[in-house]
Order: C-alpha cells, then structure tokens, then sequence
C-alpha cells in the first residue's frame, strides 16, 4: 500500500498538470506564431505526461476527474483575465462549486494500492 506521504508526490503531478493544461487551452486561442505553437505543443506534452505518471500511481478516475476539474476552473479564470471575458457571478459560484467538487474527490479517494517505489519503464 503507498504511503500518504508517497501519494502526495503524485497528487502535486496531478495539480501541476491541472494547472499546465491552462497554458495548452489557452495557447489554442492565443498562438500566432511558432514560438507561441511551440510553447503550446510542449505544454500539451507536459500536461500528459505528468497525468501518465500520476494515473500509474493513483486512481485513475479521481486522478482525471481532478486533472480535468482544475484545468477547467483555470481556463476559465484564465480566459477572464487575459481575453477579457466578462466576470458573472454564476461563472464564480460554478467555479467555486467545481473545486469543492475535484477537493471532495481527492478528500475521499483511498490511496492507491500501488509500491512505495517507482517502478522504471
């Protein structure tokens, strides 16, 4: 059984990537040039690969629940301050609803039945 303290390692990859996926959303809208297409791509690439790591160690479906939840409550935020989209209070209360909700999953999810240790690939 893994540890608390060695599931934290893989729930911070979850966050980091729920918060990285942000970049790649928004670089979908925002790049106009290859620098900007690069920064997207790489993103993206990041973005999965820190939920591949993370989904070997945890529950799948709370990892992308989670993974999804945060991304998604991160565009949105994003989306108001940079492509000045207009704040609306039912916009806050879903956000705000929908971090109760990914928090919830993460509070009730048993940890994972994986080694201590991280196997190579």
């Amino acid at each position: 059984m893994a540890t608390s303290r060695g599931t934290g390692r893989y729930w911070a990859l979850v966050f980091a990537g729920g918060l990285i996926e942000t970049v790649w959303i928004v670089g979908l809208k925002a790049a106009t040039t290859p620098l900007g297409w690069a920064i997207t791509a790489a993103a993206l690439l990041v973005n999965f690969a820190l939920l591949m790591r993370a989904i070997r160690f945890l529950p799948v479906g709370s990892v992308y629940a989670v993974f999804c939840g945060l991304g998604a409550a991160a565009s949105v935020v994003a989306e108001t301050v940079w492509f000045d989209e207009p704040v609306q209070p039912a916009k806050i209360a879903l956000i705000a609803l929908l971090v109760v909700g990914v928090a919830g999953l993460k509070l009730v999810t048993p940890l994972a039945p994986a080694a201590d240790t991280e196997k190579t690939p």
